[in-house]
């Protein structure tokens, strides 16, 4: 198993573990939500049952005080027949009866004058108003009383005010604080619900608590907040003074819909956590891994310096001892060859230096010197002469690297059986190179995967190769390294794009 699928799996085992736990955490979550639901449900019961049986109350209350108005109209009524009663009698008639009724009227306020205004009788009035002789007097207090004529030898009359009593007014100041401390009971609820009452018409709000404005604000916006209420829960019917039949819509409190987002949200704070922590130790490691590499590399290129002047001396040595003179230029080829290699490493990690060189004839001097170093079942067709010269600004040990790793993969791939073709396509702004082999394949899975540090196809191999080839493109001469495409079975296409 190399290093690459060891990190796949784990990786893998990673988001098993984080989706295991996630998965753990809603369902908990969930069954504390439904727990806290059921208990709130109780609670919006009970409440619905308060609030009916408090709206029972008010409607019961309502009824009450309209009897007692229509019975001290009807008490009223009878005084004034009274009074009419006691003008009309026979003066030896025995008027105790009436007397006794008018006096027995200990709630209603009563004022009789004459047709002149004066006033001849006052009961359950204020003492200033006992000592008025005029009805004028009282002012604008007058508009208040309601105004009866009693007439007994017409056109002879007495005028007769009375208005409600103290109990009624009692009565209605009551009836006003229940109806206002029924509304803050229904919509400043403890349980934090929001509430809606409406009209019979269901369109026009009597007062509402723990409600977006902004959903109220159009009709249309009113019609879908009733709309979802409706669905949750079956409206109250009550019967309020003033307002007739109206109905109470709620629905569950905006504490317990929060919550039914948390563990999303949770989810989501951790998952970023730990995006942001495996970003973080992945940046890590890439850099102690470059450093390591940099380090590596120095290190190879300054051990390679030694053995490479000494190959150097003997070849002198060679050519001037009359050494067959072919022999001596392979050598001095591999040499030189060494020697390129060890600039390449001691470039790492430095930022190399770019010099303008004919892209072509770079190329075409190293498939010449690999051509003699591969298999003879290989062949490497490359044709410089089909392009004009490019121009770019390159650094020539490590581009060479990157075509000679591309080359030597796909020697791999074909087991040294096969053909490889560069091409070179100029579009103006930007070349592409196009090293195309007759190996294997790349399965489509893993055409991505191959770039990755660590992935290997080989039995020996580091996994490398690849990922410092798209690195030199990619970072130093600001390219692409892809592929382009692949067959498995028949073979594949690695381009390099270059901006000119």
């Amino acid at each position: 198993m190399n290093l690459y699928t060891q990190k796949k799996r784990w990786k893998f085992l990673l988001f098993a573990s984080a989706l295991i736990a996630f998965l753990l955490i809603l369902y908990y979550s969930n069954i504390l939500l439904n727990e806290i639901a059921q208990e709130e449900r109780q609670k919006v019961n009970l409440w619905a049952e308060a609030v009916t049986q408090k709206a029972q109350l008010v409607n019961y209350t309502n009824h009450f005080f309209d009897e007692v108005k229509m019975e001290e109209a009807k008490r009223a009524s009878q005084l004034a027949k009274v009074i009419k009663k006691v003008f009309d009698a026979p003066l030896d008639e025995d008027l105790t009866f009436y007397v006794d009724m008018l006096q027995e009227n200990k709630t209603i306020p009563l004022i009789l004058t004459q047709m002149d205004g004066s006033i001849s009788y006052t009961a359950n009035v204020p003492e200033e108003v006992t000592k008025m002789k005029n009805i004028s007097e009282l002012g604008d207090d007058l508009d208040s009383y309601e105004k009866l004529k009693v007439f007994y030898d017409k056109p002879n009359y007495v005028i007769m005010y009375y208005r409600e009593s103290k109990i009624y007014t009692d009565l209605r100041n009551y009836m006003r604080d229940l109806q206002e401390s029924f509304f803050e009971e229904v919509v400043i609820n403890s349980a934090s619900i929001p509430v809606v009452i409406t009209d019979s018409t269901e369109q026009h709000v009597v007062i509402s608590g723990n409600v977006d404005s902004t959903e109220m604000s159009s009709s249309e916006g009113l019609r879908h907040l009733i709309a979802r209420m409706k669905s949750e829960n079956t409206p109250i019917e009550i019967d309020l003074p003033d307002q007739g039949r109206c109905y109470v819509f709620y629905e569950e409190s905006s504490i317990l819909t929060r919550l039914r987002y948390f563990p999303y949200i949770q989810f989501i704070i951790i998952l970023v956590f730990i995006i942001v922590a495996y970003l973080l130790f992945s940046f890590a490691r890439r850099s102690e891994q470059n450093r390591v590499w940099v380090g590596m590399s120095k290190e190879t290129a300054h051990q390679l310096g030694t053995p490479i002047s000494s190959l150097m001396a003997w070849t002198e040595i060679l050519r001037s001892s009359n050494v067959d003179a072919s022999i001596v230029e392979e050598m001095d080829k591999d040499v030189k060859r060494l020697e390129t290699i060890a600039q390449r490493f001691s470039k790492i990690g430095s930022v190399p230096e770019l010099k303008e060189e004919n892209v072509v004839a770079v190329i075409d001097q190293f498939t010449t010197y690999l051509r003699t170093r591969v298999s003879s079942q290989t062949t490497i067709l490359f044709d410089a002469t089909q392009y004009a010269d490019i121009i770019l600004p390159i650094n020539r040990y490590l581009f060479e690297w990157v075509i000679e790793n591309l080359c030597k993969n796909a020697v791999d791939a074909m087991e040294g059986k096969g053909m490889i073709v560069i091409d070179i396509l100029d579009e103006g702004k930007q070349i592409h190179i196009d090293i195309t082999d007759t190996g294997k394949g790349i399965p489509p899975q893993k055409q991505k995967t191959i770039f990755k540090p660590g992935y290997t196809s080989k039995k020996r191999g580091w996994g490398l190769g690849l990922t410092l080839a798209r690195r030199i493109i990619t970072e130093y001469h600001k390219g692409k390294l892809f592929v382009k495409s692949s067959i498995v079975g028949k073979g594949t296409t690695m381009r390099i794009t270059l901006p000119k």
